[in-house]
């Protein structure tokens, strides 16, 4: 791989998936909940794919805000939760401080619902911290889209990164010539821009058209 040239090196990262609860997604209206559940996975699946640690945190799950999707834990098996004691911002309670600097790790992906207060809360304080702190928006939901945006003006003066999903995952890719690419693929279309599969589809069938020739009507029945 070459340098990192400014960009996420991802033996330096952490993600950090906080407070994605099924009953904070109640509150979310900027974004349709199936698209934040997908840019979820997305993450989660890319932290696998890296062997990125992932650290996972919610607040009052016993409670109406509700247990963390399941899709985190699915396609990132090896996160680490960490429970709280009641604090609102993760970054006040003390064991999931502890956890980030256990990794030795000093670059945090940051995503949570609700976005104003789950992903931009920890983001100013990590920042604070001495950390990294890229703020993956689209992949958090806010009750709206005012509060969203100005919450993004916020943790950009903080010195936080604002971005989203498709960045983070072409980021951490870094190139197409990696064993992983066709994985990579896979995540794109699947959890972030359908319209990447069609793109995908199409090419296969070009390359198998050049390689087989066109298909015929008696080739359908054969």
């Amino acid at each position: 791989m070459a340098a990192t040239n400014g960009m996420l090196d991802p033996e330096d990262t952490v993600m950090l998936l906080i407070d994605h609860q099924s009953g904070l997604f109640n509150t979310v209206r900027d974004i349709p909940i199936p698209d934040l559940r997908n840019y979820v996975i997305a993450l989660a699946k890319t932290a696998s794919l890296l062997k990125i640690p992932v650290i996972t945190t919610a607040s009052v799950p016993d409670g109406p805000n509700g247990p963390l999707i399941p899709e985190i834990d699915k396609y990132a098996p090896h996160a680490q939760y960490v429970p709280r004691t009641g604090q609102i911002n993760a970054w006040d309670n003390p064991p999931f401080v502890e956890a980030i600097e256990q990794t030795g790790r000093k670059t945090l992906i940051i995503a949570g619902t609700l976005t104003s207060v789950c992903m931009a809360f920890p983001a100013v304080s990590a920042v604070q911290a001495g950390y990294k702190a890229y703020c993956v928006v689209d992949a958090s939901g806010n009750w709206s889209k005012m509060a969203t945006d100005i919450t993004i003006a916020r943790v950009a003066q903080a010195g936080a990164i604002p971005t989203d999903t498709f960045a983070i995952v072409g980021e951490l890719m870094r190139t197409w010539n990696r064993a992983e690419g066709s994985q990579f693929a896979e995540i794109l279309s699947d959890h972030i821009c359908p319209e990447y599969k069609c793109l995908i589809e199409s090419f296969t069938k070009a390359q198998a058209v050049v390689n087989a020739g066109p298909e015929t009507k008696m080739d359908k029945f054969q």
